[in-house]
């Protein structure tokens, strides 16, 4: 039965039976036992599909003779079966052979396998097969190398393959060159292109510029069967810069490049229309030319300074041809077809990704088109080039319009900062690339210099405007989309890769808005008057335009923007106005809140367009339309938060202020808004009233803002008092939740002034949330678990967390801070924490647990009586909860850590306080959250052991904490450490681990930290103990690494580097990557803290430049007064 189970080889063979099969032949059981062993070994190997199982046995099993049994069933199909393989099978079978090729040599080369490349390079040329493999093994060996080495082996590993791989190429380089220039094989030539490709942008510059290598190139790019790889072939050539070195060489490959691609794509083509008909192959070829382009025209990092140690000469060409079985090579076949568009996108975002690594670290420095700006006929070539970058830029294609997006933002980055920084000349000379001491009278000749420069690519640049104008992409604030069967209708999901591509075409508009800020409006002025005139006048164009009009706010003079605004803001309200058609306006109406909403500086300038704007908000909140109302609100909203002042004064010509206008009307306005909606006219209205500094005045428009509310709350009260009962019907709950909703919202944004409504309200709310409670804890009671999951249950106690998040809103906001807390706090500790600890698991509310840790954090030292109190209610029955597993009560896990955290912040002397027992129930605790897979119960976690770490080394029980929980704590953050399921809390793990290391170091831990009872050795200090528990702890852990390698790192990576946190950090690193328990896995997590430092230093360099943070997103109060 078992034999026939291995035999069916119709799904994967069961490994764990092979290994038994395979023991049973190479065991010493009977001579029967062995024999029929040998038989089905037999069978399998003679089975024309079983090297199809090669891959599976070679990775489920553990035996090692299981495995040379694999590994002798793929040698027979090489062997004798090759050629009857199916095309698709043979090149199945070469790449992973190809991939465990360099696997194995990324261990043994080259110090155990000194003579790789000169082996492969002879065994290349006994066949032209053979060679075609090779290549494929060299191609895959490179990106190992430079590609994808990061994360997978240690840095000094990486750095002596490339070494080897320098050192070597010779032998490469004159194969591929004697390849291009003597097969016939289309094949071969393809993967020798692909190989060259892959090799180009680290070789020594020698083998590209001073050997034939790049006329051979360009030879086969008039070809199409070799076009693409050629083309790829010069974009990584075109990608390098190392000075002024081969300057005459790249000006001569353009201008060779651009005469042949005038034959190949005549410039007076249709790229956008081309490419929308073409086959995959031209697709890709457009692709290309856009890769091309933007790494030849690019900054580049200037690697100069490596030409002195790479070779610069070319040796002797390959002395043997490469034949099929001695006779001469075969002549061309057909072609392959391209590789499909994935691959094709993959490796477009590949570059794409390079050139934002170098561009955000700063790195670029040259760009090959400084030397075609100089006088003369490159000029010509140099603008036909950007010409056709343009035309590629409307093709119809995501991808190929995200590699010119990213050359455009940082060609006009580089414009613009020459021209923003002609006050300070050596910045500005330095951005020309001359570097040069500033000398007396050079000032006006740079800056005669940059004019010539920005005339050079004025008409470019215009061109490019138009282009940013037609293709702009939807900013977020945009609710309103046309969907797939061209209706318009309400946005349902953020497309996060369009919110990008907005973000980099708003940066882009921006610079040329800078540069010239008349050709912008022009441009936009009279595409807006095409929408007017019907010319123009569609959806797509009329929504680009205005989105283009809205990002470029805060650009421009305030007097030109002003001038500028009235025009566009005129013009769409009287477009709105002439157009018919429900969807049409909506468009419309859309398009005119996303303009308004960014200009708060012209709206706070003109008082009569603000209200004009506000009053047609309040048209667009009767407008039922999909999408129109909830934009209305959130434009209401925003333009509030930064206008607020222009509302609560009397303005000229008034007789009010429009605040009291507003209140007067308010039923009616909100007359058609849903719930959601009300709530955040509410929330803009309480913005309004904040801004009002006479609190007479203040008090009396909240109390009409709440009048609508506020007589329904009575009412319901006045009932309730009646008859409790009332209050149990399902259409009173849901008013109830949505007057305390409406009461949050106001509260988030009037802050302490919110008080007299609170204290009208305080007392009856917390009678109403305990008798929800007592409501909630009899229907689960009765009902048992699945009551708690009814709708009744369910609204219930949406009232009781809506009350939560009413009171934390308003503490949180409140300023009058003592005061309040003494006014508030007291009153709810035992209606809502007596309710928490006697309610049943599925009762209790999340929202209690985030209440207090704002009060904590709010009011901090004050509240440190009351955290026994706390405690007692919450921390118990909480901990029972959500440590069963790590799925259950998921909001009540973050919000208790939070509140852990707040206590070990602001009231520590409550936690030491706790008996040994509780403070091991908070040890355990936390040690429970860092474990945990979910990030930021994980980083609460950590976050807080930092807390308590640091809190008991400045105590007086800092020995006895530490002596208890030293080892402990240590082991537990080497676990998730080197576990690759935490990843993400890395930069805390080190801190953690640092900050032991260091405090064992001090001497400050006097008493021993290992269990004197069981350990015989007296240690002469703590570090030295820490110092050899880690070894054996880490030894023990990873098997694979060598005692010397662990002591190494513990003594000479951790201990000595732990006052150096970068050092640290990178020891640890390499670590990881050594153990193997990290390798062939994504780990940008280990390098998210430098990532996000490069974040705040590129929103500094925004801040610095007007406009590139939108006046809206900025979040310093705007005086309007």
């Amino acid at each position: 039965m078992a034999a026939e189970k291995l035999r069916d080889l119709s799904q994967p063979i069961d490994v764990g039976l092979l290994d038994a099969t395979v023991a049973a032949f190479y065991g010493t059981g009977s001579k029967e036992e062995r024999s029929a062993a040998d038989q089905i070994l037999r069978d399998l190997q003679n089975n024309p599909d079983m090297w199809l199982q090669v891959v599976h046995i070679l990775q489920n099993t553990k035996n090692l003779n299981t495995k040379f049994f694999a590994l002798q069933v793929l040698e027979g199909v090489i062997k004798y079966r090759w050629n009857a393989l199916p095309v698709e099978q043979r090149d199945g079978m070469k790449n992973y052979i190809s991939d465990v090729i360099v696997q194995i040599l990324k261990h043994d080369w080259p110090a155990r396998w000194r003579s790789f490349i000169p082996d492969l390079v002879s065994a290349a040329k006994t066949s032209e097969t053979i060679c075609e493999n090779c290549m494929a093994i060299l191609k895959l060996l490179s990106e190992e190398v430079f590609d994808f080495s990061r994360g997978e082996m240690t840095q000094n590993k990486i750095k002596e393959l490339k070494q080897s791989l320098n050192s070597e190429f010779q032998l490469i380089h004159e194969l591929c060159l004697y390849v291009l220039s003597a097969s016939q094989r289309t094949e071969l030539i393809r993967a020798t292109l692909s190989t060259l490709h892959a090799f180009l942008s680290w070789i020594p510059l020698g083998y590209i510029f001073e050997s034939p290598l790049l006329e051979t190139l360009l030879k086969f790019f008039p070809m199409p069967s070799y076009r693409n790889l050629t083309l790829q072939c010069l974009t990584e050539v075109a990608a390098l810069s190392f000075g002024d070195f081969y300057n005459v060489q790249y000006v001569k490959m353009y201008n060779i490049f651009m005469a042949q691609l005038q034959t190949v794509l005549p410039l007076n083509t249709n790229i956008p229309e081309a490419y929308g008909h073409g086959s995959s192959e031209e697709q890709a070829f457009i692709q290309n030319l856009a890769l091309f382009f933007t790494s030849f025209f690019k900054k580049r990092l200037d690697t100069s300074c490596e030409v002195l140690v790479r070779p610069r000469l070319v040796g002797a060409k390959v002395k043997e041809p490469c034949k099929e079985g001695g006779g001469t090579a075969p002549g061309k076949k057909k072609k392959k077809k391209e590789a499909n568009s994935g691959r094709r996108r993959r490796r477009i975002w590949r570059s794409v990704k390079k050139k934002e690594l170098r561009r955000r670290h700063g790195e670029e420095g040259e760009s090959h088109i400084r030397v075609l700006e100089a006088p003369g006929d490159n000029i010509a070539a140099l603008l036909m080039g950007l010409e056709y970058l343009i035309k590629i830029s409307y093709v119809d294609d995501t991808e190929v319009f995200k590699v010119c997006l990213d050359y455009w933002n940082s060609f006009v980055l580089e414009l613009f900062e020459a021209h923003h920084n002609l006050d300070n000349p050596a910045v500005a000379a330095n951005m020309m690339g001359l570097q040069i001491p500033m000398l007396p009278g050079m000032v006006d000749g740079i800056g005669s210099q940059l004019m010539q420069r920005r005339q050079l690519y004025a008409e470019p640049m215009s061109k490019l405007r138009m282009l940013m104008i037609s293709r702009m992409a939807k900013p977020e604030e945009v609710l309103i989309v046309e969907d797939e069967n061209g209706n318009i209708v309400r946005e349902t999901m953020k497309d996060n890769d369009v919110l990008v591509q907005y973000k980099i075409m708003r940066e882009t508009l921006i610079y040329l808005s800078h540069l010239d800020h008349d050709d912008t409006e022009k441009q936009m002025l009279k595409k807006l008057s095409k929408q007017l005139s019907g010319e123009d006048w569609n959806w797509n164009n009329l929504n680009t335009l205005c989105w283009a009009i809205g990002s470029i706010s805060g650009s421009m003079m305030e007097e030109q923007e002003n001038r500028f605004l009235v025009m566009v803001i005129r013009d769409l309200l009287n477009l709105c106005e002439i157009t018919k058609g429900k969807d049409n306006k909506a468009v419309i109406a859309s398009n005119i809140m996303y303009v308004v909403g960014q200009y708060p500086r012209f709206l706070r300038a003109h008082w009569k367009f603000l209200k004009t704007v506000v009053n047609k908000l309040f048209e667009f909140m009767h407008e039922t339309h999909p999408g129109v109302q909830d934009m209305a609100c959130d434009t209401f909203l925003k333009i509030v938060q930064k206008c607020k002042r222009k509302f609560v004064i009397v303005q000229v010509g008034e007789n009010e202020p429009f605040v009291s206008e507003l209140l007067s009307g308010l039923p009616t306005t909100v007359a058609d808004l849903e719930p959601h909606q009300i709530h955040t006219f509410y929330e803009s209205v309480g913005h309004m009233i904040q801004a009002e500094t006479d609190s007479k005045k203040r008090d009396e428009y909240l109390q009409r803002l709440m009048d609508l509310p506020n007589q329904k709350w009575a009412e319901i009260i006045g009932q309730a008092r009646i008859s409790v009962d009332f209050l149990k019907d399902q259409d009173v709950i849901r008013t109830v939740l949505n007057i305390l909703q409406t009461n949050t919202s106001v509260a988030s944004s009037l802050g302490t002034y919110f008080l007299p409504q609170i204290s009208l309200i305080f007392l009856d709310m917390l009678n109403v949330y305990r008798m929800y409670s007592e409501l909630i804890s009899s229907s689960i009671a009765e009902g048992g678990p699945f009551a708690s999951k009814t709708s009744y249950v369910k609204l219930l106690r949406s009232v009781k967390r809506e009350t939560l998040k009413l009171i934390e809103t308003f503490l949180d906001k409140a300023e009058d801070q003592p005061q309040t807390g003494k006014q508030f706090v007291p009153p709810m500790m035992d209606p809502v924490l007596l309710d928490y600890a006697r309610n049943l698991p599925d009762a209790r509310e999340s929202e209690v647990l985030s209440l207090f840790a704002t009060i904590i954090n709010k009011y901090k030292g004050a509240m440190t009586d009351d955290v026994p109190r706390i405690f007692e209610a919450v921390f118990q029955c909480t901990l029972e909860m959500i440590t069963k597993n790590f799925e259950d009560y998921p909001e009540h896990r973050l919000k208790f850590f939070s509140l852990l955290r707040a206590i070990a912040t602001h009231c520590f002397p409550a936690l030491i306080h706790l008996s040994s027992q509780q403070l091991k129930l908070v040890m355990d605790s936390i040690i429970w959250a860092f474990r945990h897979t979910e990030r930021n119960i994980a980083e609460t976690g950590l976050n807080l052991l930092l807390e308590m770490l640091k809190n008991f080394q400045n105590s007086e029980f800092c020995n006895q904490f530490y002596r208890t929980y030293f080892l402990t704590i240590e082991q537990e953050i080497f676990a998730v450490l080197t576990d690759t399921f935490h990843k993400p809390g890395f930069k805390l793990h080190v801190l953690v681990l640092q900050h032991l290391f260091c405090l064992v170091e001090t001497g400050l831990l006097t008493e021993p930290l290992w269990d004197v009872a069981t350990v015989s050795y007296a240690y002469p200090s703590n570090a030295i103990f820490v110092r050899e528990y880690t070894i054996k702890l880490l030894s023990t852990s990873f098997p694979n690494m060598t005692a010397a390698e662990v002591t190494q790192f513990v003594n000479g990576g951790l201990f000595e580097s732990r006052n150096d946190l970068s050092t640290f950090k990178n020891h640890i690193r390499d670590f990881l990557v050594q153990s193997k328990e990290f390798s062939a896995q994504d780990n940008k997590d280990l390098y998210a803290e430098e990532a996000a430092a490069q974040r705040e230093r590129e929103r500094q360099r925004m801040l610095s430049i007007p406009g590139l943070i939108a006046p809206n997103e900025i979040q310093d109060e705007m005086l309007d007064s």
